[in-house]
């Protein structure tokens, strides 16, 4: 069959789509970058698309046309700069069900979630419940799994977030650490869309998929600590009043388009625990310890483990040392000139002095926002280089200055290759 999977690049939806292809299936990805998709999966035909966009039934008319079943595995946590939850999970599958129906019908497999509970007014949880509820009285042919807590080989969102509390030395701090939580290997969830596309498991059904134990958080951390290999920790049980400020920030860092799992929508569900209602799964699922026992951990997941919670502190790092180096000479504007006298006249030095500290404040902002951070990252290495080459120039002494004004700079742009070399989200 040919088979159009909405947010194959994911997590979810990349295994998804292996799975189809192995399985005999001609598979068409649909993601906003499909890029660095194309080099990773070529197994797949891929389109470009921004479900955001996508809001009327003649965006998906071709689409439709052109496949026989189409599984979504597009969502995201949290509005921001980079995600609209009300136009990708809502508005644009009530498009895709309007193109079906005047296609004359397509199996539609929607991954979705447990959308009850205390947390179900959250725009997450609302906008999927919309797109469950339309689907279900489209009359379209459907199948709707509602995955636990999903974790695998490959880790993003919530299961990156534990491998990182993990992998913390001798104390893991951790809120809601008593909250129950039940997991579906992704390989599992890809077995079940596979059942599905294959008429194994019967158009409507709505199904939770989720290990037979629950587990705490607690145990889940320590679980992948011991995966990792390293040895068992002391964890710090922290209120929720005080992960508070951090979910705050992390929504800060969501408006300007980093996809945090810290975030207050990601805290507000863990706080009443990932579970599912009774046990109505169509095929054996494998617990936490048996899903990463047939997966043993290497090298790079502990410098994965490791690394993830530095992200985004080296980012911040590296802009207030942007905006502090752009803000302190303007402080002395006329002192911080006097470099340039010795080949500009005062009037340019001071021009120049002030062009330097616009373009470090205007670098040290830029790397904040995801969309331009790369850009910036790459501006700061030229503009260090410049500036380098210039006071070697200019003020060859420098370099023996005994408080090393242009020594301390090389390991600056170390830490931006360490920020560009990790900026990857998946």
């Amino acid at each position: 069959m040919k088979i159009l999977i909405l947010g194959a690049s994911g997590f979810i939806g990349s295994d998804i789509l292996r799975r189809l292809h192995n399985d005999g299936h001609v598979v068409t990805g649909l993601a906003r970058n499909t890029v660095t998709a194309r080099r990773k999966f070529p197994l797949a035909n891929w389109i470009d698309g921004d479900l955001a966009r996508m809001k009327g039934a003649d965006s998906w008319t071709e689409l439709v046309a052109d496949h026989e079943v189409i599984v979504n595995c597009a969502g995201a946590l949290q509005d921001g700069l980079a995600d609209n939850l009300s136009a990708t999970q809502l508005d644009a599958m009530l498009a895709l069900y309007e193109a079906c129906i005047l296609a004359r019908g397509r199996l539609i497999v929607q991954i979705s979630a447990q959308t009850s509970g205390t947390a179900a007014n959250l725009p997450f949880l609302a906008t999927k419940r919309g797109a469950d509820e339309a689907l279900a009285a489209s009359g379209l042919p459907h199948v709707i799994f509602r995955p636990a807590l999903v974790i695998g080989r490959n880790a993003h969102g919530g299961t990156a977030l534990i491998r990182a509390l993990a992998g913390l030395p001798r104390v893991v701090p951790l809120a809601h650490a008593e909250s129950p939580v039940r997991v579906v290997s992704v390989n599992d969830v890809a077995s079940a869309v596979s059942r599905a596309v294959s008429g194994h498991i019967a158009p409507g059904s709505d199904l939770h998929l989720a290990a037979d134990e629950t587990v705490t958080l607690r145990d889940l951390v320590a679980l992948h600590r011991q995966w990792l290999g390293l040895p068992p920790a002391k964890f710090l049980s922290l209120s929720p009043a005080i992960a508070r400020p951090v979910s705050m920030l992390a929504d800060l860092a969501g408006y300007l388009g980093w996809r945090s799992p810290l975030r207050s929508t990601a805290m507000a569900v863990m706080s009443e625990g990932v579970s599912t209602q009774a046990q109505t799964n169509t095929l054996s699922v494998a617990t936490a310890a048996e899903t990463l026992a047939r997966h043993p951990s290497a090298v790079q997941d502990l410098w994965f483990a490791r690394l993830y919670l530095l992200k985004p502190i080296v980012i911040l790092c590296l802009s207030l040392f942007w905006l502090l180096s752009g803000l302190v000479p303007l402080a002395n504007l006329e002192g911080a000139a006097s470099h340039f006298l010795t080949l500009l006249p005062p009037s340019a030095a001071t021009a120049l002095t002030l062009a330097t500290c616009v373009l470090d404040i205007g670098l040290g902002v830029a790397v904040l926002i995801k969309r331009f951070s790369r850009r910036a990252m790459q501006g700061m290495l030229l503009l260090t280089a410049f500036y380098l080459l210039g006071a070697t120039v200019l003020e060859p002494s420098l370099w023996l200055d005994p408080l090393g004004p242009l020594v301390k700079v090389l390991p600056s742009m170390v830490l931006t290759l360490t920020a560009l070399a990790t900026l990857e989200e998946r």
